[in-house]
C-alpha cells in the first residue's frame, strides 16, 4: 500500500479533493497546519507530496479521530533493524481502548520514517502514553531512554492532528 501526504492551506487542499473525487483523501489539522493524507494502490495526486511505502499496518483510517505521527530519522544501514522491530512488536497499541489504526511508513526519499497512529480521541492517546503497555513497548527506545538506538540518525519529533471533514 502506498501512502502520500502533503501540506497546504485548507482552501487549497479542499480543491484537490474536488479535482480528484476518486481519490481517498483524509484531512488532518493542527491550528494553522493542514495535511492531506492518501493511501491506496494508485499513484499520488500530490505535486509536492511526501511518498511512503507501508512497512506494516493494522486497522482502517477513519475520517474522525486524533492522529499522532512520530517522525523518526533512521540511518540507511539501520532500516532493516528498525523495520524488524516494528514487525515484531507485541501489538500492545492495537489492543488499547480507542485505538483505530497504525501505519509504519518507509520514506521513498530521505530517511525519516513515520509511525502514524490514529485514535478515537486525544485522551485515548494520552491514556496509552501513560500506560504500562506503552512503557513495555518503548523499553529499548523511547522518550525516557537515555541512549538512542544505533539506527536512529537524528532527533525524532512528534506531530499531532485532529481529523477534519470538509464541507461539501
Amino acid at each position: 500500500m502506498k501512502v502520500s501526504m502533503t501540506n497546504g492551506t485548507l482552501n487549497y487542499l479542499s480543491k484537490l479533493s474536488q479535482q480528484h473525487p476518486e481519490a481517498s483523501l483524509y484531512f488532518l489539522q493542527d491550528q494553522d497546519k493542514t495535511v492531506a493524507y492518501y493511501e491506496g494502490e494508485d499513484p499520488s495526486i500530490f505535486e509536492e507530496g511526501r511518498d511512503y511505502e507501508t512497512v506494516d499496518y493494522v486497522g482502517t483510517i477513519k475520517s474522525t479521530g486524533f492522529v499522532v505521527m512520530n517522525n523518526i530519522p533512521v540511518s540507511d544501514e539501520g532500516r532493516p533493524v528498525f523495520e524488524d522491530r516494528f514487525k515484531q512488536r507485541a501489538g500492545n497499541v492495537e489492543n488499547r481502548e480507542g485505538f483505530q489504526a497504525i501505519r509504519i511508513l518507509r520514506p521513498l526519499k530521505g530517511n525519516t520514517y513515520v509511525v502514524f497512529t490514529q485514535w478515537r480521541s486525544e485522551q485515548d492517546f494520552e491514556d496509552w502514553k501513560n500506560s504500562k503497555s506503552f512503557e513495555a513497548a518503548h523499553k529499548k527506545s523511547g522518550p525516557k531512554h537515555q541512549k538512542k538506538p544505533s539506527f536512529i540518525d537524528g532527533d525524532a519529533y512528534i506531530t499531532k492532528y485532529q481529523m477534519i471533514q470538509l464541507e461539501d
